[in-house]
């Protein structure tokens, strides 16, 4: 009789020590996940104060190629007349090749040579800017 109470208050407590365990764990999981929710509550109220900072506004507005009143905005465009992309670079001038200087009157020589024999004329800028359609 007695093995069979054990027996049967072993059963009832694995049972509950098995939910105890379950219920841990699942806390744990809750906390992990409160945490992050809190970090991630923490970076969009830092990215609502930056917002508030007229000088970010100014500079995210300037990023989407928006201009104050009274400004002029320009547009660098290519040799085909495309805007050039803003991740366009220029190259270092240390790895540029340099021209050995020329004498003078060679200079002056191809430009009396030049008068005598015209080159085409090259088309003019263009008037319009090819947008994307």
């Amino acid at each position: 009789m007695l093995v069979l109470v054990l027996a049967v208050l072993t059963v009832s407590y694995a049972s509950s020590l098995r939910a105890y365990l379950q219920q841990r764990d699942q806390i744990g999981d809750l906390k992990s996940q409160i945490a992050m929710r809190r970090a991630s509550i923490d970076d969009l109220e830092r990215e609502k104060r930056r917002w508030e900072d007229p000088a970010y506004v100014r500079q995210q507005a300037r990023d989407l190629n928006f201009v104050m009143p009274g400004e002029t905005a320009y547009v660098v465009l290519d040799d085909n007349g495309e805007p050039l992309e803003s991740d366009t670079s220029l190259t270092d001038p240390s790895t540029v090749a340099r021209k050995p200087p020329k004498a003078w009157w060679s200079t002056a020589w191809e430009s009396v040579e030049l008068a005598g024999h015209p080159p085409a004329p090259e088309p003019g800028p263009a008037d319009k800017i090819r947008g994307s359609d």
